[in-house]
């Protein structure tokens, strides 16, 4: 298995996702938010959709659906890290946070049939839907991607 060091990287951050998610179901009541700053707050909600609560009216068939959608995402991740050459580096941190996102939620939809939030930023009356480490990653990720792939091409 190619790029090995990165898996150091992926197990770091998929633990660091489930650590923060496993401190707030054992110490916040399901929709319980305190305020941080005014920016900032905990909130611990469920989520049985996909981003923004898409698909959160799916029933069993959707939770199957997303399930699934995050194993094939997740296979296709390592599969794409696999084929891409070391000297990118900055596209395979980018593929690793990709991955760890995708895995750090995946953990939470075969465990519980929902991902669960925490992260809530406001500014004024404009709310950022409640998100938690993984989506972070994910957006990381594909950040750094994306970045990578503009540089790249100069």
């Amino acid at each position: 298995m190619k790029h090995k060091e990165y898996f150091l990287l992926f197990l770091v951050l998929v633990l660091s996702d489930q650590f923060t998610k496993q401190i707030f179901m054992a110490s916040f009541e399901l929709g319980q938010s305190v305020a941080i700053n005014p920016y900032l707050s905990w909130t611990y909600l469920h989520n049985t959709g996909a981003a923004f609560s898409i698909l959160s009216d799916g029933g069993w068939i959707g939770k199957i659906f997303l399930l699934g959608v995050s194993i094939l995402v997740s296979l296709w991740v390592i599969w794409w890290a696999q084929k891409t050459p070391a000297i990118f580096k900055q596209k395979l941190f980018g593929q690793f946070f990709l991955l760890s996102g995708a895995v750090g939620n995946l953990i939470d939809r075969a465990l519980y049939g929902y991902v669960i939030d925490f992260i809530d930023l406001h500014v004024n009356s404009f709310y950022w839907p409640v998100f938690n480490l993984a989506d972070s990653f994910i957006f990381i990720g594909v950040a750094l991607i994306i970045f990578e792939r503009k540089s790249s091409a100069q």
